[in-house]
């Protein structure tokens, strides 16, 4: 059975926090007025941001909305430094990164 976009945030969050030399990047599409759009989602140390589109302030609420499409997943080392940033696994399905194997 699929999880759920809110599960699958939770579960690769909860992973996150004990790998703060991790980042995750999730990238997908979102309803929006237009028909579907492109998001990217950043995870670290536990936190979801979105670098496309607004989040709400409140941290217990999901970070991407129901019906969004996560279609892949990379693994970047982390902190992050957009200047010099190191792919370490990926583009991958994002169910991949529930295996805490995958994180090594």
């Amino acid at each position: 059975m699929a999880l759920t976009v809110t599960a699958l945030l939770s579960r690769l969050e909860e992973l996150s926090r004990s790998r703060p030399d991790r980042v995750v990047r999730l990238t997908g599409a979102l309803p929006g007025e237009a028909g579907m759009e492109a998001f990217e989602l950043l995870m670290f140390r536990g936190f979801s941001s979105s670098v496309s589109h607004p989040t709400a302030f409140d941290p217990d609420q999901p970070a991407l909305p129901a019906d969004a499409l996560v279609q892949a997943a990379e693994l970047l080392q982390g902190p992050l430094n957009p200047g010099a940033e190191q792919r370490l696994a990926g583009p991958m399905p994002p169910e991949q990164l529930l295996d805490p194997a995958a994180w090594a």
